[in-house]
């Protein structure tokens, strides 16, 4: 047996703890115990799973103290940094369940019995269902709204699809607490083992995709733990899906009127973007293109001054610090020169000193422009505004792109910069910061390969589709029916022989 081992990031002091790896024999009881569990899930209906996703909202909630405590000792982030990520990994919990109180996730159509240009029609009645048990990999740098109580265990749950957790290596002491808080829950309401499950281990993270009860597995992380999880998939008779979001530089454009009405305001919002949570966000702003200009000068004069005068910061294992600094040193050697840098003295801990970079537009390479994960951004340094659109073309797609402008800026010239940032990312960013992903309906959080493998959101309402597949039923008795495309049944929306009809209640068109 293989004892689970717990690394402070503060001291770089590795502990034991009380938790052993999966082995063959329990993951495969894990797997099966899944399976069984799809039809008490599948059977909860929409308003049942809705239930008991306000159950473990408020189940993880309680239990805020501890949880807290926890993912600090693990991770080295603040305690409001973490309080703020548990509150939002509860509203993840609460919003799915107003998903499944609307019901129009499932995308419910009938088209009655009618003769048509080619003959007699069936009768045909379609909607989204469970895709089946689904594998989560908890990310490293959100050990609650992307990790065990994530949004993609909420999506999964709220879909009726059971869920098996893998523990992230950097916070299993968090991620067994966040998984008995869910499993409470779930237990209270009277659900069975296999409802939720969590394994540990790198050896359990690939068996268990290779399992086949497992039919979908969602990943945030980095591009070498996506290609290892995929290969383990591969290696299946038969495919699944896996969803994954991955590698962002985030590119902010800052124009000259912008740079001239508010260089302050800007660069204190850069600043607070790039180093938050040491830089371990996947929506950090990466690359940051400044006029060369007086408006631009004092822009990064106060970017210069503000990562001057900050001190160290705790990143989350070894693994990353250990990438943060080659990346650094790689982009210096790629040309691009260090513009701002605290003394940072060593510690026992991965403490690692924050970084401004700067390099002219010509000099800008696709080694420069690639992601360094951390508190490291690179100011590029422009010219002419026209020489952008080309540039711009060569950084390498992402999840955001923002734009700042200001008066004076050609309306023109914004809209020539959003259609080429609209080809390569997923959300477009004006006047503000990329970090910070709100959760709601509208919000998409994906992007072009290599951001992420997927046109899915892992983020928002739509994140719920990663984990439904279209079913139709032809000529079917209506007992068999679900509720949702019975003629009675007037809780959602749905499309009737062509024909929009809303729920009863919500105004017609």
């Amino acid at each position: 047996m293989n004892v689970v081992s717990t690394v402070d990031p503060r001291d770089g002091k590795r502990r034991a703890t009380h938790l052993i790896e999966t082995d063959g024999s329990g993951l495969e009881a894990t797997a099966a115990r899944a399976a069984a569990a799809a039809p008490w899930l599948s059977g909860q209906g929409r308003i049942g799973r809705a239930q008991m996703l306000d159950a473990i909202a408020a189940s993880l909630e309680s239990r805020r103290v501890d949880l807290v405590a926890t993912a600090q000792a693990e991770t080295g982030l603040a305690h409001a940094r973490l309080d703020q990520e548990l509150t939002r990994a509860a509203l993840q919990f609460r919003m799915f369940g107003e998903v499944l109180r609307d019901g129009g996730y499932v995308e419910a159509a009938i088209d009655h019995a009618a003769d048509t240009p080619l003959g007699r029609g069936p009768d045909l009645r379609r909607m989204l269902v469970p895709l089946g048990p689904v594998a989560v990999f908890g990310a490293s740098n959100f050990p609650f709204a992307f990790s065990v109580a994530g949004g993609d265990t909420a999506a999964a749950l709220a879909a009726g699809c059971p869920t098996v957790l893998k523990a992230h290596p950097s916070h299993p002491l968090t991620s067994h607490a966040s998984a008995e808080a869910i499993g409470s829950a779930i237990r209270e309401r009277g659900g069975p083992q296999g409802v939720t499950a969590i394994v540990y281990g790198e050896q359990a993270g690939r068996a268990l995709v290779r399992h086949p009860a497992i039919r979908a597995a969602a990943l945030t992380g980095s591009l070498g733990a996506a290609r290892a999880i995929q290969a383990a998939i591969d290696e299946r008779p038969d495919p699944i899906p896996l969803y994954a979001e991955l590698s962002s530089v985030n590119p902010i454009v800052v124009l000259p009127g912008a740079a001239a009405d508010r260089g302050d305001q800007i660069a204190e919002g850069l600043f607070a973007s790039f180093t938050a949570s040491g830089g371990q966000l996947c929506t950090k702003p990466g690359l940051a293109f400044i006029p060369s200009d007086p408006g631009g000068d004092h822009l990064v004069e106060g970017l210069r001054e503000r990562v001057g005068s900050c001190g160290g910061t705790v990143l989350l294992n070894e693994r990353i610090r250990d990438a943060y600094e080659s990346g650094a040193a790689a982009l210096e050697r790629a040309g691009a020169r260090v513009s701002a840098r605290p003394r940072v003295e060593p510690g026992g801990g991965f403490t690692v000193a924050p970084t401004l970079l700067e390099v002219a537009l010509p000099g800008l390479t696709s080694e420069i422009a690639d992601e360094c994960f951390g508190p490291l951004m690179v100011v590029v340094r422009y010219g002419d505004v026209a020489d952008l659109d080309a540039v711009l073309a060569t950084v390498p797609p992402s999840l955001t792109g923002s734009v700042h402008h200001g008066p004076g800026d050609d309306a023109d010239v914004v809209r020539r910069l959003v259609d080429g940032l609209a080809a390569r990312a997923g959300r477009i960013v004006f006047d503000g910061y990329p970090t910070g992903v709100r959760v709601s309906w509208a919000q998409h959080h994906g992007g072009p390969w290599p951001s992420t493998n997927t046109v899915h959101t892992s983020v928002g309402a739509t994140s719920i589709r990663r984990f439904l597949r279209p079913l139709a039923w032809q000529d079917a008795p209506a007992w068999i029916l679900p509720e949702e495309l019975r003629d009675e049944y007037t809780a959602v929306s749905r499309r009737v022989d062509g024909r929009w009809e809303p729920a009863a209640g919500e105004p017609r068109g």
